[in-house]
């Protein structure tokens, strides 16, 4: 299974992946995490270019097309040959992220977006994905709390650019069937549990 976490910054995913691995384990699963941007030799050179704060002068443009080449490289070097084992891939964001960042965050054309998205990842799509969704302002409060740890050039984004990018999650959510939108404003334990029932339900359903 091909599982897929998303969100704004800050609002615990990647926490909730980790937790989601360990519970797959415990049941004899054999479980891969992939990060986003990054997971491959290649892809992490890139991440290193996306994510540093001193590229300020990176066109939007640019920024797309250097998470899709990292995408395309995952999904063919990692992803597909995992899947292909029959092993459970936990992926921390995939291409929804481009729909909702450089979609509805930077502005890019929707159309313009799923052609990239196409190209980059092919019929390699998550089966289910879950969201979790935090208000603007509490990721803002988050990012506070981590004064101490140095941020990357997309977490130093503005409040403005935030709510685009949520909207466009939400705007994913409301039309992609695999979504599932989990409130973030839980306890870690109470999100755990959420995704657990929803990813019981779902394999329920796939088993029929």
């Amino acid at each position: 299974m091909f599982i897929s976490f998303e969100g704004i910054d800050f609002s615990g995913k990647s926490t909730q992946v980790e937790l989601l691995k360990k519970h797959l384990i415990a049941n004899n699963k054999n479980v891969e995490i992939i990060r986003e941007p990054g997971g491959t030799e290649i892809s992490e050179l890139v991440r290193s270019i996306l994510l540093d704060k001193s590229h300020n002068k990176m066109f939007m443009e640019t920024e797309i097309f250097l998470f899709s080449a990292s995408r395309a490289q995952l999904v063919r070097e990692k992803i597909r040959p995992y899947l292909d084992k029959r092993i459970y891939v936990i992926s921390d964001r995939f291409h929804d992220s481009t729909t909702a960042y450089q979609g509805f965050g930077r502005g890019i054309s929707l159309d313009s977006v799923a052609h990239i998205n196409k190209l980059a990842v092919g019929a390699t799509i998550p089966d289910i994905t879950f969201f979790i969704d935090i208000p603007v302002e509490e990721a803002e409060k988050r990012k506070k709390l981590r004064q101490n740890i140095e941020l990357d050039r997309i977490e130093v984004s503005n409040l403005d650019f935030y709510k685009r990018v949520r909207e466009g999650y939400l705007f994913l959510a409301k039309n992609e069937k695999r979504f599932r939108v989990i409130d973030g404003t839980l306890n870690e334990k109470e999100i755990h549990n959420l995704i657990l029932k929803e990813l019981k339900e779902f394999e329920d359903k796939e088993k029929v």
